[in-house]
Formats: structure tokens, sequence, C-alpha cells
């Protein structure tokens, strides 16, 4: 005996994280660790193209990079927050040091270089399947 309900009256979807950073190889090398983790991945190169994905659609989670080429990562994560976006941003540093208030502002840290158990370990916490 059915309930009336089928598997279609379910929107189910995977998470979609936004990986924002200069650097291809590393933005290639998250999209793929992650889709193979059954996430959606965006990616973009500056800031402006970050802005535009957000304009476009859902984001669940930023992997953002403190220094985006000439663009700055942090002004990116605050603008997201004035906005109350709500989605955890995950912050990639490689050479900054961060201040205490900006890491308590993150929701994450992945210190560069990494390992990917160490980013597949926060994104799992901060945006688990749906």
């Amino acid at each position: 005996m059915g309930y009336g309900v089928t598997a279609t009256d379910f929107q189910l979807r995977a998470p979609t994280i936004l990986v924002v950073d200069d650097d291809a190889s590393l933005r290639l090398l998250c999209r793929v660790n992650l889709e193979l983790d059954g996430y959606n991945v965006l990616e973009a190169r500056s800031v402006a193209d970050a802005e535009e994905a957000v304009a476009a659609g859902t984001v669940d989670l930023f992997l953002l990079d403190v220094h985006v080429g000439a663009d700055d990562g942090l002004a990116l994560m605050r603008s997201l927050r004035a906005r109350e976006h709500g989605a955890p941003v995950v912050l990639f540093t490689g050479s900054a040091i961060l201040d205490p208030q900006t890491i308590a502002e993150a929701d994450g840290i992945v210190p560069k270089p990494f390992r990917l158990d160490q980013l597949l370990d926060v994104v799992r916490r901060l945006a688990p399947h749906m």
C-alpha cells in the first residue's frame, strides 16, 4: 500500500560549491574531486566572476582564495555576509597571516598547499549532501 508520494515529489539536489581562485589548476583539482564526491561545482577566477555566479543561481558553499589575483577575497566574503547570503565561506590561504577577526568571520580555513582529505572534511562538514 502506497502513501501517494513518489520520488519525483521531492526535489533532491547536490549542494553547489563555488570555487573562487585565480589558479586554474587549483580550481580544476577542487572541481574534479568535489564532483567525484557528489557535489555540483562552479568555478570563478575573479571576484567579478564570483559575483556573476552568485547572481545567476544558488551557491551553498564558497571556497574562496584570500587573494584572488589582484582582487580581495576577504572583501567578497564580507560583502556576502553584509547581503546575508547565508552560505558558509571557507578561505584558502597560502601566504596570508589572518587576523583573529577574519578567522572568526570565516566558517573554515584551508591552508595552501592542502591535502584533499582536509578539503573534503571541511566541505562535508559545512555542505552535507541534501
